[in-house]
């Protein structure tokens, strides 16, 4: 029999952006479905890297969205609105949401909506959605790679590393990452990364060119920016393709263009949340139809590095800032 829905609920609210102790528990009512949407009741939310930009003050959420944190769910659904498609009540799914994921209850569009792959928990399926459509629509969409070709991975030991160093494997192509520790090395080779590049000790453009007798890696996906763009074009390939997706260590540089003529490379970047519904249907179609049968085989799974309680959401932080962790970090939603 199916619980009846509460009105009220526990979420995770920002009173005044901060550090981690900024995310408090507090009281929210539960959201209620427009047409289109799903009302999730939400087993686990994944934490990423811009609810933290969030929670300081630094990312505020597209208009329309809600203010409380958390990009992406897996849970059942419990309501739709009018014209909600497949999904029915009861249907267990994971979401890419524009904000809510921290709380008991989630709306999400159901066109951003997916089926919980096959053998995989709610856990596990709360740490796809934003990784997972992030790295598709960038490395693949975007940075258009090829089997055969070289992917560079700049946080290779991220949710969004991790996830990069195994679709770009499933897809055929060779995988170098940079990461900050020997630790962090071996946990990306043991994923299957071909080479593992330690920022800290090794100067990754002249490992690079080592690697591939000189010619340079074909496409790129960089999060960290700064000094990292110069770098980039030296240690790309002729043709190559740079995408970024974050700047950890600034946006504004001063740069020579020469390199991208003389190498004939493509600088390019997207976000994801502010992008329109219909075009984050298009990545979840894809998604569903080239990697949900390879989550469902075992051949790619989610890396979950450390779970917490939701009302422990500024301990999850704190060790998401600490950058020691390998993988993703999970709330799990009583």
């Amino acid at each position: 029999m199916t619980q009846p829905i509460p009105a009220t609920m526990t979420a995770i609210t920002i009173p005044v952006p901060g550090g981690p102790e900024a995310l408090v528990p507090g009281e929210r009512p539960v959201p209620q479905p427009a047409p289109g949407e799903l009302l999730v009741k939400v087993d686990a939310a994944g934490v990423n890297r811009p609810d933290v930009m969030q929670r300081k003050g630094l990312y505020p959420p597209p208009a329309g969205a809600s203010d409380i944190p958390g990009l992406e769910i897996a849970g059942t659904v419990v309501a739709t609105g009018a014209e909600a498609g497949r999904f029915k009540v009861g249907d267990r799914v994971c979401a890419l949401v524009t904000g809510g994921g921290y709380a008991q209850y989630c709306v999400t569009s159901a066109h951003t909506a997916l089926p919980i792959p096959e053998g995989l928990s709610a856990q596990q399926a709360a740490a796809l959605p934003e990784t997972f459509f992030t790295v598709w629509s960038n490395v693949f969409d975007r940075g258009r790679l090829q089997a055969g070709e070289t992917l560079l991975v700049h946080g290779g030991t991220s949710g969004i590393g991790t996830t990069a160093i195994q679709l770009a494997k499933a897809f055929g192509a060779k995988v170098f990452v940079t990461v900050g520790s020997a630790e962090k090395c071996a946990a990306a080779t043991k994923l299957g990364a071909d080479l593992a590049i330690d920022y800290n000790s090794q100067d990754f453009v002249a490992e690079v060119k080592s690697a591939t007798g000189g010619k340079g890696v074909d496409v790129i996906l960089d999060m960290v920016g700064g000094p990292y763009i110069a770098r980039n074009y030296e240690a790309a390939a002729v043709d190559g393709r740079i995408v970024q997706i974050a700047f950890q260590q600034g946006s504004k540089v001063q740069i020579d263009f020469m390199r991208v003529m003389l190498k004939r490379l493509t600088h390019t970047g997207s976000t994801l949340r502010s992008r329109p519904v219909a075009e984050k249907a298009l990545i979840a179609s894809a998604l569903e139809e080239k990697v949900w049968p390879l989550l469902a085989e075992g051949a790619v799974h989610p890396l979950i590095d450390a779970t917490f309680p939701l009302v422990e959401a500024a301990a999850a932080h704190a060790h998401m800032e600490g950058s020691t962790h390998i993988g993703k970090i999970v709330l799990l939603v009583d």
